[in-house]
Protein backbone atom coordinates (compact mmCIF):
# COMPACT_ATOMS: atom_id res chain seq x y z
CA UNK A 1 0.00 0.00 0.00
CA UNK A 2 1.82 3.40 -1.53
CA UNK A 3 0.02 6.56 -0.50
CA UNK A 4 2.02 9.14 -1.89
CA UNK A 5 3.42 9.39 -5.01
CA UNK A 6 7.35 11.16 -5.55
CA UNK A 7 5.74 13.99 -6.74
CA UNK A 8 3.71 14.92 -3.80
CA UNK A 9 6.95 14.25 -1.76
CA UNK A 10 8.30 16.78 -3.78
CA UNK A 11 5.36 19.02 -2.77
CA UNK A 12 5.69 18.32 0.60
CA UNK A 13 9.45 19.33 0.79
CA UNK A 14 8.62 22.19 -1.77
CA UNK A 15 5.70 24.18 0.40
CA UNK A 16 5.65 22.68 3.48
CA UNK A 17 2.14 21.48 3.48
CA UNK A 18 0.47 18.76 1.11
CA UNK A 19 -3.25 18.60 0.59
CA UNK A 20 -4.53 14.52 0.29
CA UNK A 21 -7.93 14.94 -1.08
CA UNK A 22 -10.12 11.87 -0.11
CA UNK A 23 -7.46 10.34 2.44
CA UNK A 24 -10.32 9.26 4.57
CA UNK A 25 -13.52 7.15 3.00
CA UNK A 26 -16.96 9.07 3.19
CA UNK A 27 -17.75 6.66 5.37
CA UNK A 28 -15.13 6.85 7.68
CA UNK A 29 -15.65 10.79 7.65
CA UNK A 30 -19.50 10.53 8.23
CA UNK A 31 -17.99 8.22 11.65
CA UNK A 32 -15.57 10.87 12.96
CA UNK A 33 -18.20 13.80 12.55
CA UNK A 34 -21.04 11.91 13.97
CA UNK A 35 -18.71 11.36 17.24
CA UNK A 36 -17.68 14.98 16.98
CA UNK A 37 -20.99 16.39 16.95
CA UNK A 38 -22.10 13.88 19.57
CA UNK A 39 -19.05 14.97 22.03
CA UNK A 40 -20.33 18.76 21.31
CA UNK A 41 -24.07 17.48 22.53
CA UNK A 42 -22.59 15.55 25.40
CA UNK A 43 -20.94 18.88 27.09
CA UNK A 44 -22.56 20.12 30.27
CA UNK A 45 -20.92 23.78 31.39
CA UNK A 46 -22.50 23.36 34.79
CA UNK A 47 -19.15 22.92 36.88
CA UNK A 48 -16.90 24.33 33.49
CA UNK A 49 -13.63 26.86 34.39
CA UNK A 50 -15.41 28.43 31.07
CA UNK A 51 -12.05 28.28 29.89
CA UNK A 52 -12.05 30.19 26.22
CA UNK A 53 -9.21 29.43 23.54
CA UNK A 54 -7.26 32.47 22.85
CA UNK A 55 -5.48 31.93 19.61
CA UNK A 56 -3.05 34.85 19.47
CA UNK A 57 0.40 33.87 18.39
CA UNK A 58 1.76 36.12 21.16
CA UNK A 59 0.64 37.90 23.90
CA UNK A 60 -2.18 36.74 26.20
CA UNK A 61 -2.93 33.20 26.28
CA UNK A 62 -4.79 30.31 27.65
CA UNK A 63 -3.22 29.02 30.56
CA UNK A 64 -5.00 27.95 33.57
CA UNK A 65 -5.22 24.62 35.11
CA UNK A 66 -7.97 22.72 33.30
CA UNK A 67 -5.73 23.95 30.01
CA UNK A 68 -2.46 22.75 31.35
CA UNK A 69 -3.48 19.27 32.27
CA UNK A 70 -5.24 18.24 29.31
CA UNK A 71 -2.80 15.91 28.09
CA UNK A 72 -4.37 12.96 29.70
CA UNK A 73 -8.00 13.62 29.20
CA UNK A 74 -10.88 15.11 26.89
CA UNK A 75 -11.41 18.70 28.08
CA UNK A 76 -13.83 21.69 26.30
CA UNK A 77 -12.73 25.10 25.71
CA UNK A 78 -15.02 27.72 24.60
CA UNK A 79 -15.27 30.41 21.75
CA UNK A 80 -14.53 33.68 23.67
CA UNK A 81 -17.83 35.40 21.66
CA UNK A 82 -19.81 32.64 22.75
CA UNK A 83 -18.85 34.46 26.49
CA UNK A 84 -20.43 37.59 27.77
CA UNK A 85 -17.95 39.83 29.52
CA UNK A 86 -17.29 39.42 32.63
CA UNK A 87 -17.36 42.41 35.78
CA UNK A 88 -16.37 42.96 38.73
CA UNK A 89 -20.11 42.39 39.70
CA UNK A 90 -21.13 39.97 36.90
CA UNK A 91 -19.63 36.87 35.99
CA UNK A 92 -19.53 35.76 32.05
CA UNK A 93 -22.70 33.77 30.55
CA UNK A 94 -23.08 32.07 27.38
CA UNK A 95 -24.55 33.61 24.53
CA UNK A 96 -25.12 30.57 22.61
CA UNK A 97 -26.35 27.28 23.55
CA UNK A 98 -23.33 25.32 25.59
CA UNK A 99 -23.18 22.48 22.15
CA UNK A 100 -22.59 25.91 19.55
CA UNK A 101 -19.94 27.57 22.13
CA UNK A 102 -17.34 24.93 21.73
CA UNK A 103 -13.60 26.29 20.25
CA UNK A 104 -12.54 22.89 20.59
CA UNK A 105 -12.18 19.45 22.32
CA UNK A 106 -8.90 18.05 23.13
CA UNK A 107 -5.97 17.03 24.42
CA UNK A 108 -6.22 13.63 24.45
CA UNK A 109 -8.65 12.27 21.77
CA UNK A 110 -6.44 10.07 19.79
CA UNK A 111 -5.55 7.77 23.05
CA UNK A 112 -8.73 7.59 24.69
CA UNK A 113 -11.80 8.05 22.51
CA UNK A 114 -12.28 5.18 20.34
CA UNK A 115 -13.40 6.35 17.06
CA UNK A 116 -10.29 8.82 16.60
CA UNK A 117 -8.35 5.81 18.00
CA UNK A 118 -9.48 3.86 15.69
CA UNK A 119 -8.92 6.47 12.93
CA UNK A 120 -5.51 7.40 14.32
CA UNK A 121 -3.27 5.26 16.88
CA UNK A 122 -5.30 2.01 15.26
CA UNK A 123 -4.79 3.46 11.34
CA UNK A 124 -2.86 1.82 9.18
CA UNK A 125 -3.16 3.98 6.51
CA UNK A 126 -1.80 6.73 8.90
CA UNK A 127 1.50 4.62 10.22
CA UNK A 128 1.93 4.21 6.29
CA UNK A 129 1.77 7.77 5.55
CA UNK A 130 4.42 8.68 8.19
CA UNK A 131 6.70 6.14 6.94
CA UNK A 132 6.45 7.48 3.57
CA UNK A 133 6.98 11.19 5.12
CA UNK A 134 10.18 10.01 6.33
CA UNK A 135 10.26 12.64 8.78
CA UNK A 136 10.98 10.80 12.01
CA UNK A 137 12.22 7.69 13.37
CA UNK A 138 9.82 6.81 16.32
CA UNK A 139 6.90 9.38 16.05
CA UNK A 140 4.68 10.33 19.19
CA UNK A 141 1.71 11.58 18.56
CA UNK A 142 0.56 14.52 20.82
CA UNK A 143 -2.42 17.24 21.12
CA UNK A 144 -5.24 15.32 19.39
CA UNK A 145 -8.17 17.30 19.26
CA UNK A 146 -11.60 18.60 17.46
CA UNK A 147 -11.85 22.48 16.46
CA UNK A 148 -15.11 23.46 15.83
CA UNK A 149 -14.84 27.26 13.78
CA UNK A 150 -18.63 27.45 14.61
CA UNK A 151 -21.21 29.06 12.67
CA UNK A 152 -20.48 33.25 12.75
CA UNK A 153 -18.65 33.04 15.57
CA UNK A 154 -15.63 30.92 14.96
CA UNK A 155 -12.60 33.13 15.58
CA UNK A 156 -9.63 33.98 13.05
CA UNK A 157 -6.47 31.82 13.68
CA UNK A 158 -3.38 34.31 13.17
CA UNK A 159 -0.49 33.59 11.23
CA UNK A 160 1.66 31.27 13.27
CA UNK A 161 3.91 27.97 12.96
CA UNK A 162 2.90 24.75 14.97
CA UNK A 163 6.33 23.88 16.27
CA UNK A 164 6.36 27.48 18.46
CA UNK A 165 3.66 25.75 20.31
CA UNK A 166 5.14 22.30 20.18
CA UNK A 167 8.80 22.78 20.82
CA UNK A 168 11.33 20.07 20.25
CA UNK A 169 14.73 20.33 19.65
CA UNK A 170 15.50 20.31 16.92
CA UNK A 171 12.07 21.09 15.93
CA UNK A 172 10.57 18.17 14.52
CA UNK A 173 5.98 18.95 15.07
CA UNK A 174 4.11 17.52 11.50
CA UNK A 175 -0.03 18.43 11.54
CA UNK A 176 -2.41 16.02 10.64
CA UNK A 177 -5.16 17.92 9.82
CA UNK A 178 -8.72 16.03 8.66
CA UNK A 179 -11.68 18.08 7.09
CA UNK A 180 -14.69 16.53 8.95
CA UNK A 181 -16.95 18.93 7.17
CA UNK A 182 -16.32 20.88 3.42
CA UNK A 183 -14.02 23.70 4.53
CA UNK A 184 -14.43 26.92 2.13
CA UNK A 185 -13.16 30.90 2.30
CA UNK A 186 -16.77 31.54 4.03
CA UNK A 187 -16.30 29.24 6.97
CA UNK A 188 -12.53 29.51 7.62
CA UNK A 189 -10.28 26.90 5.54
CA UNK A 190 -6.57 27.44 5.76
CA UNK A 191 -4.22 29.91 4.06
CA UNK A 192 -0.40 28.62 3.61
CA UNK A 193 2.41 30.73 2.71
CA UNK A 194 4.69 28.08 0.75
CA UNK A 195 8.12 27.33 1.31
CA UNK A 196 7.98 29.55 4.17
CA UNK A 197 9.32 26.24 6.64
CA UNK A 198 12.48 26.54 4.74
CA UNK A 199 13.14 30.52 6.22
CA UNK A 200 11.13 30.80 9.02
CA UNK A 201 13.26 30.13 12.12
CA UNK A 202 11.22 28.74 15.58
CA UNK A 203 13.22 31.90 17.53
CA UNK A 204 10.01 31.51 20.60
CA UNK A 205 8.30 29.28 21.89
CA UNK A 206 4.80 28.07 24.05
CA UNK A 207 5.95 27.13 27.41
CA UNK A 208 4.63 27.13 31.30
CA UNK A 209 5.18 30.45 33.55
CA UNK A 210 7.10 30.02 36.02
CA UNK A 211 4.39 31.83 38.21
CA UNK A 212 1.83 29.62 36.57
CA UNK A 213 0.42 30.24 33.61
CA UNK A 214 1.48 30.18 30.62
CA UNK A 215 3.92 32.72 28.25
CA UNK A 216 6.16 32.82 25.03
CA UNK A 217 10.03 32.39 25.81
CA UNK A 218 13.27 32.85 23.34
CA UNK A 219 15.08 29.82 21.93
CA UNK A 220 18.57 30.22 23.23
CA UNK A 221 20.87 31.21 20.11
CA UNK A 222 17.85 31.61 17.72
CA UNK A 223 17.67 34.83 15.74
CA UNK A 224 13.96 35.82 15.39
CA UNK A 225 12.94 36.41 11.82
CA UNK A 226 12.47 40.18 10.64
CA UNK A 227 9.74 38.73 8.38
CA UNK A 228 6.37 40.33 8.46
CA UNK A 229 4.87 36.87 7.22
CA UNK A 230 1.38 37.52 7.10
CA UNK A 231 1.94 40.74 4.74
CA UNK A 232 4.35 38.72 2.37
CA UNK A 233 3.13 37.82 -1.16
CA UNK A 234 2.07 34.25 -2.25
CA UNK A 235 -0.27 33.01 0.25
CA UNK A 236 -2.67 30.11 -0.71
CA UNK A 237 -5.90 29.23 0.14
CA UNK A 238 -6.30 25.59 0.34
CA UNK A 239 -10.35 24.87 0.66
CA UNK A 240 -11.04 21.11 0.86
CA UNK A 241 -13.59 18.79 0.79
CA UNK A 242 -14.46 16.28 3.95
CA UNK A 243 -12.45 13.33 4.03
CA UNK A 244 -8.98 15.65 3.15
CA UNK A 245 -6.06 15.50 5.45
CA UNK A 246 -3.96 18.52 5.20
CA UNK A 247 0.10 17.64 6.27
CA UNK A 248 1.46 20.73 7.86
CA UNK A 249 5.39 20.81 8.79
CA UNK A 250 6.33 22.38 11.87
CA UNK A 251 7.57 25.34 10.71
CA UNK A 252 5.52 26.25 7.56
CA UNK A 253 3.16 29.37 8.36
CA UNK A 254 -0.23 29.55 8.27
CA UNK A 255 -3.23 30.95 9.21
CA UNK A 256 -7.27 31.04 9.10
CA UNK A 257 -10.65 33.51 9.23
CA UNK A 258 -13.23 33.25 10.96
CA UNK A 259 -16.35 31.64 9.99
CA UNK A 260 -18.80 34.33 8.90
CA UNK A 261 -21.16 31.48 7.18
CA UNK A 262 -23.86 29.89 8.58
CA UNK A 263 -22.33 26.75 8.31
CA UNK A 264 -19.86 24.36 10.63
CA UNK A 265 -16.13 23.74 9.95
CA UNK A 266 -15.33 20.94 11.90
CA UNK A 267 -11.88 19.10 11.46
CA UNK A 268 -9.94 16.98 14.00
CA UNK A 269 -6.43 17.27 14.21
CA UNK A 270 -3.35 15.18 15.84
CA UNK A 271 0.50 16.28 15.70
CA UNK A 272 3.67 14.35 15.67
CA UNK A 273 6.86 15.02 16.87
CA UNK A 274 10.33 13.06 16.66
CA UNK A 275 10.84 10.54 20.23
CA UNK A 276 13.58 8.65 19.33
CA UNK A 277 17.18 9.69 20.61
CA UNK A 278 18.75 12.97 19.81
CA UNK A 279 15.59 14.99 19.98
CA UNK A 280 14.04 16.56 23.32
CA UNK A 281 10.69 17.46 24.71
CA UNK A 282 11.26 19.03 27.68
CA UNK A 283 9.51 20.10 31.10
CA UNK A 284 8.95 23.82 29.70
CA UNK A 285 6.18 22.71 27.04
CA UNK A 286 2.92 23.43 28.07
CA UNK A 287 1.83 20.02 27.05
CA UNK A 288 3.57 17.39 29.09
CA UNK A 289 3.11 13.62 28.80
CA UNK A 290 2.18 12.02 32.56
CA UNK A 291 3.54 8.75 33.77
CA UNK A 292 0.38 6.79 32.94
CA UNK A 293 -0.43 8.44 29.96
CA UNK A 294 2.89 8.98 27.76
CA UNK A 295 2.43 10.47 24.23
CA UNK A 296 1.81 7.02 22.11
CA UNK A 297 4.19 6.13 19.37
CA UNK A 298 2.67 5.84 16.36
CA UNK A 299 5.22 3.25 15.61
Amino acid sequence: MTILTSEQLEQWRDDGYLVLPGFYSEQDTQEMLDRAQQLCIDFKIEGHPLTTFKTEADGEHVGDDYFLGSNDKIRYFLEPSALSPATPTTPAKLLVPPSQSINKIGHALAPLDSIFHKHTLSSSRITQLAKELGEHESPRVLQSMIICKQPRIGGVVPCHNDSTFLYTDPPSAIGCWIALEDCTPDNGCLSFLPGSHKLSRTASRFVRAQGGGTTFEAVPGIEPNEEKWDEMPGWRQAPCKAGTLVLIHGSVMHKSPPNTSDKSRLIYTFHMIEGGKGVIFDEKNWLQPTQDMPFPALF
